[in-house]
């Protein structure tokens, strides 16, 4: 989380010098918001956050050397050194293909979403506040979209979908019946405050489940519960 009247700190992460441009200009435009630092290849993600320490990671997918994907699962599961599993920076994911499978993949690496690199600058701008203050950058209609693509639309996925199910169920046996519903809720892309008036529950207390539900899962955030609980409802009917 970023402290209150603090600038959310930025690192772009593109191998076209170009796109990084448009971006640093774009974000920098906005008096909350600060890049601090950029990176050309994965390779160079990690020794770039512990210099820098953003907050947020704007992560093209696809470069020359090692990938967006490899670099924010290193980020996000505290491999990367000096990092602790889900304390690390929220990672937005770049891509030019609308729900590509390589960005399914990146979301069950641990980013907290995905932007198309032709997005309207607003909403970039917009998704990384989102992302800064912890909330997934997916619409409900998106993450579906996506849930669906992980269920059943990849050769890949169906065959590996009744393991995936049984290791999600057995892994959601440890959420108490209040974290479960929650964690369900969040699978439907609800905020806090739509979880809060469904449930009848304070914003807190919406919180203190997922924090919960993430710390027993072993999760980095939102999407991946949303994920997991998507796994381990679906059947092969």
């Amino acid at each position: 989380m970023v402290a209150v009247n603090a600038p959310i700190r930025v690192l772009l992460v593109d191998d076209d010098a170009l796109v990084r441009s448009g971006l640093r200009l774009m974000l920098s435009g906005d008096g909350d918001i600060e890049v601090v630092g950029e990176a050309d290849d994965g390779s160079a993600v990690a020794a770039a956050v512990a210099e820098h320490r953003p907050d947020v990671v704007l992560m093209d997918v696809r470069m020359p050397g090692a990938d967006g994907i490899a670099a924010t699962e290193e980020l996000r599961s505290g491999t990367a050194p000096g990092a602790d599993r889900g304390t690390g920076p929220q990672v937005i994911v770049l891509t030019t293909f609308d729900a590509d499978a390589t960005v399914v993949r990146a979301l069950r690496a641990g980013a907290a979403g995905y932007l198309l690199k032709h997005t309207d600058p607003a909403r970039i701008v917009e998704a990384v506040r989102r992302a800064a203050s912890g909330e997934p950058v997916l619409s409900p209609s998106v993450a579906r979209a996506l849930m669906d693509r992980v269920a059943g639309g990849d050769p890949g996925e169906r065959s590996e979908a009744p393991t995936r199910r049984e290791r999600a169920r057995a892994r959601l046996a440890l959420l108490t019946d209040r974290e479960r519903d929650v964690a369900e809720a969040v699978t439907e892309g609800l905020s806090n405050a739509e979880i809060a008036e469904r449930l009848y529950m304070s914003m807190g207390t919406v919180k203190a489940h997922v924090s919960s539900a993430l710390t027993k899962l072993d999760l980095s955030g939102r999407i991946q519960l949303a994920l997991l609980t998507h796994d381990a409802r679906h059947s092969e009917d």
